[in-house]
């Protein structure tokens, strides 16, 4: 029998090939926390499961970030064109995209807490809100960031190339920086108003492995 043991915190991952009639020549994963036997296809379906959940993740925030954009965009626009007037910090690359940026995420807060991570919501509305806000603020700084770099070291000045720098570069980057920090942070199932979910998914999980 072929054995391999590895620590994870409190608790060994353990790896046998066993030579039983019911699973020899596999190789199957003992948890040391549970005393189970996982086989490789369980391990598969969890990968999967993981996958799947982030996927579905992913597309709601896409959602929600796609309205954000045209909020932000269209804001933006109006104010740097002079809709609101000219000659003010607001009517400025960078003042425009501060109040479009801050508007757009308003909007995106209320529909990732209600809607994409409403399951993990956290039951302190107003910490939520603050690290959420700081989370915002990163992105923001890394669009402001494309534009000053834009600006200030390329020496481009144009509608065309502003854009470009604070909505394609800026908000790529951004919304990358600002996906991760709020599904694995600020709407992680890790905080403590997610323990309950933590361990009714894992209940589910061994019960779905071991009938199978």
């Amino acid at each position: 029998m072929f054995r391999f043991s590895h620590r994870t915190g409190a608790s060994p991952i353990v790896v046998e090939q066993t030579q039983s009639h019911e699973t020899a020549g596999r190789f199957v994963f003992l948890s040391g926390r549970r005393g189970k036997a996982y086989g490789l296809n369980g391990l598969k379906r969890l990968a999967e499961r993981a996958w799947n959940g982030f996927l579905t993740y992913a597309v709601k925030f896409g959602v929600v970030g796609f309205a954000g954009f045209l909020i932000d965009v269209g804001l933006f626009n109006l104010l740097f064109l002079g809709a609101f007037g000219t000659g003010h910090f607001f009517a400025t690359a960078i003042g425009a995209k501060l109040i479009s940026t801050s508007v757009a995420i308003v909007f995106n807060w209320i529909g990732n807490r209600y809607w994409t991570f409403r399951e993990n919501r956290r039951k302190n509305v107003g910490l939520e809100l603050v690290e959420y806000a700081l989370v915002s603020v990163g992105g923001l700084v890394i669009a402001e960031a494309c534009i000053w770099f834009t600006h200030h070291v390329l020496g481009l000045t144009s509608v065309l190339a502003t854009n470009i720098a604070a909505n394609v570069v800026g908000l790529a980057l951004g919304t990358a920086f600002r996906f991760v920090l709020y599904r694995y942070w600020v709407y992680g199932e890790q905080r403590s108003d997610g323990m309950q979910k933590i361990a009714a998914v894992a209940a589910e999980r061994d019960k779905a492995l071991v009938s199978n």
